[in-house]
């Protein structure tokens, strides 16, 4: 039987109470959500800083059979490869801006039994990431400048998405930033099958009807295809 692409709910902890992340969390499964998309930045690749993976691995602890997926905003991803590993983590998606060898990094994930995302910035070109395709998992096409919740939707982000889709039918895409009830209808004509809405879903009054909504959105578009 062929692989179908799957729509795919991975709400950011980023904008929750970071004091209570674990019921939060369970809440945001508990609604509906399909992953867990958790946002780690060194203050360095971005100006913030958030989670490491001690909090991960805490996490891990608590909420056992979901996919988390790291999403490594750092300038040294390779440097937290093996921690991330050893907290439970199921997909390394990192930024490809400041890696000087994608391979090997894709390698040594997969080595420790992790999937491969691929993540760009908007002012990175897709042909860049294109490149390394065929060594990962996920592309990640960034609707914002990371590093910081709550930015409007870069809708010229989607050219990208519509490039990926039609060249690469199967591949998992993913898109970060601004992106909720208003402009998931962009991201979903577009192809993006894995959705991180933040703001959108911690925020809304029903987390539930915000994350069916969403799901349903894209599952229409991919029908589609």
């Amino acid at each position: 039987m062929a692989r179908r692409l799957q729509a795919m709910i991975g709400p950011s902890i980023l904008n929750s109470d970071l004091s209570r992340l674990y019921e939060e969390s369970q809440k945001l499964l508990d609604n509906g959500a399909d992953y867990l998309h958790l946002d780690v930045m060194d203050g360095h690749f971005v100006p913030n800083l958030t989670l490491g993976h001690p909090v991960v691995k805490c996490l891990r602890n608590k909420i056992k059979d979901v996919f988390f997926e790291t999403h490594m905003m750092v300038s040294n991803p390779e440097q937290w490869i093996a921690p991330m590993a050893d907290a439970g983590v199921n997909q390394y998606t990192f930024h490809i801006e400041p890696v000087d060898n994608i391979p090997e990094l894709c390698r040594k994930i997969k080595e420790y039994g992790m999937k491969v995302g691929l993540a760009i910035k908007p002012g990175t070109p897709v042909s860049e990431v294109e490149k390394y395709i065929s060594m990962s998992d996920m592309v990640l096409i960034m609707t914002v400048e990371p590093g910081f919740g709550g930015q409007k939707f870069m809708e010229n982000q989607m050219v990208k998405v519509q490039y990926l889709r039609e060249h690469y039918p199967l591949l998992n895409i993913e898109v970060d930033g601004g992106v909720g009830p208003s402009t998931i209808s962009c991201c979903a004509n577009a192809g993006a099958n894995m959705i991180v809405s933040g703001t959108a879903v911690i925020g809304a009054a029903d987390q539930a009807a915000t994350i069916k909504l969403l799901r349903n959105t894209v599952q229409e578009a991919i029908d589609k295809l």
